[in-house]
């Protein structure tokens, strides 16, 4: 019974590591093919590699155990950082009808890191936090114009945003 919980946790990492790489690697190649010129890849390939010396600062300055006990580098989560950035790069880029299957699979590379004793639930969060806010500084809207959703404090409605 153990070794089939241990399997089973092997695979759901495995299954948050191909994630970690795909939807990454989707949305750089989906910009290539939308785009006429390579704007989009600059913006996603400038957004990624801000989000990662982020982390790699964080980690490098902050010395916290991971679950597992396998290092000092928990905090905070690469995979999560580097799906959430790409996601917020399809999202603000493209629009919300293309983020949705990326943030969802973004979401599912920060359980699957919880999940198999790789991070914290702060860790995760934390690097969804860094992705999203490197995704939303350096991405803008390929078409001009962006249309978001609003919902707080009882109030609903839309952002529109663009360039004219």
């Amino acid at each position: 019974m153990v070794s089939m919980q241990v399997n089973a946790g092997s695979s759901l990492e495995k299954s948050g590591d191909v994630l970690h790489l795909l939807i990454p690697a989707a949305s750089f190649g989906a910009s290539l093919y939308v785009e006429d010129d390579f704007e989009g890849g600059w913006q996603l390939i400038k957004t990624g590699v801000v989000s990662r010396l982020v982390v790699e600062g964080l980690k490098y300055s902050v010395d916290k155990q991971r679950p597992d006990g396998s290092g000092d580098d928990s905090f905070p989560s690469g995979h999560t950082a580097d799906t959430f950035a790409a996601a917020t790069f399809v999202q603000q880029r493209y629009g919300w009808e293309w983020a949705i299957p990326a943030y969802v699979g973004a979401a599912y590379v920060g359980y699957t890191r919880v999940a198999s004793d790789k991070h914290h639930v702060e860790d995760v969060l934390v690097g969804a936090a860094i992705g999203v806010l490197s995704g939303l500084y350096f991405t803008d809207p390929y078409q001009g114009i962006t249309i978001t959703p609003i919902a707080g404090n009882g109030e609903y409605g839309l952002y529109v945003s663009g360039k004219f």
